[in-house]
């Protein structure tokens, strides 16, 4: 089969499994990216060379155990109150959870970033590939869901447009270096990104942040404005931070010295290899929710 064609058709399908899931219920979307997970921390091992029954089994149960206390907090705690024979309540605090997840993820994504400028690391240490699979592969993943329900309740315009930003911050960037860029962006990385591919997909994803906020979002008159400004920030936390995740894990994969993180998708590789920008902004993104929230 044309390699063109093929990377079109796991394309179209991996686009049309991701609205599906996203669309139909919470449940779906949850399982989807728990799958997605599972794969991810399988593709990982493979990079840095980790025995993969542990870490799988582990994220599993993490995943797992977060999504039933974050997502259906009042069932969960019915659940337990049932099975227990004391009269005890019991109270979970999801606050401080988001808190200390969230801070250790983001510890985690300053590690990485300094791995990545760091010309001197050439080999990853055992304890620092585990911590990268706690706050690069499995606390991203759960943000990513955390972030779909926005405030208050799931909304899948809120995800489905993180994705679109993505999609046009990688698109508009390989245009525009392909077309007239010359200065390379991290060449000993990544030789074919651009300082000037990396400009337009920010502008891009900037002008498409204004459209969904426009045309998808539609926030009502008294809101417009905010959710403009709302959704170029977003836009712009995606095309700075979504490069550099996509770059960190091309670090982590010339260190193994492979070219994809899997095969799963013909044409684009590994499920790393697709959501390597959502995974290093999801956190970003969260946290500055939460700020709007606190402000608000």
């Amino acid at each position: 089969m044309n390699e063109t064609l093929k990377r079109g058709i796991s394309g179209a399908v991996y686009i049309a499994l991701l609205l599906t899931s996203i669309q139909f219920s919470t449940e779906s979307f949850i399982i989807l990216f728990g799958v997605f997970l599972i794969i991810a921390t399988y593709e990982f091992c493979n990079l840095v060379q980790l025995n993969k029954i542990f870490p799988i089994l582990f994220v599993s149960l993490f995943y797992t155990t977060i999504s039933l206390i974050s997502f259906y907090k009042i069932e969960t705690e019915n659940y337990i109150n049932s099975i227990q024979n004391k009269n005890i309540t019991l109270t979970i605090d999801i606050n401080l959870v988001n808190t200390i997840l969230l801070i250790t993820t983001l510890i985690v994504s300053v590690k990485c970033i300094f791995f990545l400028f760091d010309d001197r690391v050439q080999s990853i240490s055992t304890p620092s590939k585990y911590l990268y699979l706690l706050g690069y592969i499995l606390l991203p993943f759960i943000f990513i869901v955390k972030i779909s329900f926005g405030i208050k309740d799931y909304n899948p315009k809120i995800i489905i447009g993180l994705f679109i930003l993505i999609w046009t911050n990688d698109t508009f960037a390989y245009l525009v270096g392909k077309s007239i860029g010359k200065h390379k962006l991290l060449e000993r990385i990544s030789p074919k990104k651009t300082i000037e591919g990396f400009i337009g997909g920010v502008v891009f994803a900037i002008f498409t942040g204004y459209l969904i906020s426009k045309l998808y979002i539609k926030a009502s008159p008294s809101f417009s404005e905010k959710s403009i400004l709302i959704w170029t920030t977003i836009a712009l936390i995606v095309g700075v931070f979504g490069t550099i995740g996509d770059l960190i894990e091309s670090k982590f994969k010339r260190i193994a010295g492979i070219k994809d993180s899997g095969k799963i998708m013909p044409g684009h590789g590994g499920i790393l290899d697709r959501l390597d920008s959502v995974i290093f902004v999801a956190p970003i993104v969260y946290l500055f929710y939460q700020i709007l929230n606190y402000v608000s």
